[in-house]
Parts: structure tokens; C-alpha cells; sequence
């Protein structure tokens, strides 16, 4: 379980949000929206204390985030898997070695194991036959997917997605929604995924969060999310499908 309490967040005098405060239970998946600029990235990187708040909490299953040594910090890190907005991967080497990174610097397993694991993880996300194929020869989604492949290789326990259908075609982005929703069911990871794109929000997720106002601005269920009034929460949603409409 996730606990985020309290949490502000200044860059100098730059507030970017303040007072902050959601849980995300284990096995959820939650979509954080909000306008560009709002602080979504920003929160991904508490979650993972890659940023440090002005004030306020983020607890892992009970451990107080900004209190732990570099050493705990580390193991807390590995329960987490990150999808970068694009993609992030080593154009240097092939596909193969992109996805087994994080178990030849993390983990002390054979050549053998490792090679089982990645060919595991790429027919997860359905590029069993592309080890061998170099990053710089993929297409936008084959690259995400790839970066999909090396976030599950150590079996997160959380799964964080920043825009995973972020420059790509409507057809591959259900792929991508696809594969977030297979991660979550059968994997039984929690997920949190920044995006923009209502369309995936409505595919994917059980909860939301809107950043608005430089606050956490609205908060519940994607059903709730249907049938609320809440004035700015409903022009976010009703800006994003005239922009879907007019594609």
C-alpha cells in the first residue's frame, strides 16, 4: 500500500502542489491527470524519493520513505518498475540486453536464468521473437513495450507509467492499455500511470487523480469520475475528447 500524506512540493518560491493526501491500495491501478505542468512527473518521483517534498509523507507498506538509509532506500526501489515516457532504452546494445540490465546490475543470476527471464518478460509483451533487434530499429510502441519488458523483469511489486501511450497511434495505444491491464491481472501489481489520454484512463484505471490549482483538486473512482459535476474536473475531461474528436 501506497500512502501519500500531506506532501508539498516548492521549487524555490515555485509552488507546485500543496497537502497532498490519497492512499492507492494494493492491486489498484490509479491514472493521474491534470493539465501539463500541474506536477504529475513530479509526483512519480516522490513516490520513488528520486525528489525529496518540502513537507509531508509518502509511506511504502508502512515504511516512512524520506526517513530510510541509502541502503533501504534501494531495496525499496527495487519493488518498483518504471515505463519512461520514451521508452528510455540503450540504442548501444540490442533488445535483449536493454531488458536484462536490471538483472546483471541488480541480481547475481546466470547467464541462463537471465536469458529465461528476459525471453519471459519479451512474450509478455508480445515481442518474444525481438531480443536480437537492435532499439533503433523499432517503432514507437515496439520500444514501449520493450521498456515495459525491462520494468517487469525484476517482478515489481508497483508498476509506474509515465505517458506510456504518448505519441502513438490510437491502434497501439489499446495495445499498450492491453498489456497495462494483463500487468496488473496477472502479475498482481499496483499500478500508477500519468497520462492525458482520457481514453486509456477509462480503459485502464480503477482510480483517479486530478491535479488542478496546484492541489490535489478531486479524487475517486473512475465511475465517480463519470457522474461528477466538479466544474473543473469536467472541462479537463471535456477538453480531452473535443481533442479526441477532432483527430
Amino acid at each position: 500500500m501506497i500512502e501519500i500524506k500531506n506532501l508539498t512540493k516548492s521549487f524555490g518560491d515555485h509552488l507546485i502542489w500543496k497537502d497532498v493526501t490519497f492512499n492507492i491500495e494494493d492491486g489498484e491501478t490509479l491514472a493521474v491527470i491534470g493539465k501539463s505542468g500541474c506536477g504529475k512527473s513530479v509526483l512519480l518521483k516522490h513516490i520513488t524519493a528520486l525528489l525529496y517534498p518540502t513537507s509531508g509523507k509518502v509511506y511504502i507498506d508502512d515504511h516512512d520513505l524520506f526517513t530510510l538509509s541509502y541502503s533501504e532506500l534501494r531495496k525499496i526501489r527495487k519493488r518498483f518498475g518504471t515505463l519512461f515516457q520514451g521508452a528510455a532504452l540503450f540504442d548501444s546494445i540490442n533488445t535483449f540486453e536493454n531488458v536484462a540490465f536490471p538483472l546483471r546490475y541488480f541480481t547475481d543470476q546466470s547467464e541462463e536464468e537471465i536469458r529465461r527471464n528476459v525471453q519471459e518478460a519479451l512474450e509478455l509483451v508480445n515481442l518474444g521473437g525481438a531480443g536480437e533487434r537492435q532499439t533503433s530499429e523499432l517503432s514507437g510502441g515496439m520500444r514501449k513495450r520493450v521498456g515495459l519488458a525491462r520494468a517487469i523483469i525484476l517482478k515489481p511489486q508497483y508498476l509506474l507509467y509515465d505517458e506510456p501511450t504518448s505519441g502513438l497511434d490510437p491502434q497501439t495505444s489499446d495495445e499498450i492499455n492491453e498489456l497495462i491491464l494483463n500487468m496488473a491481472d496477472t502479475m498482481d501489481i499496483t499500478s500508477i500511470v500519468i497520462t492525458h489520454d482520457m481514453h486509456s484512463v477509462l480503459s485502464i484505471a480503477e482510480k483517479v487523480a486530478f491535479l488542478d490549482d496546484q492541489r490535489l483538486s478531486w479524487f475517486g473512482t473512475v465511475d465517480e469520475m463519470k457522474e461528477s459535476d466538479y466544474p473543473p474536473l469536467v472541462d479537463f475531461i471535456t477538453a480531452s475528447e473535443y481533442k479526441i474528436k477532432a483527430i
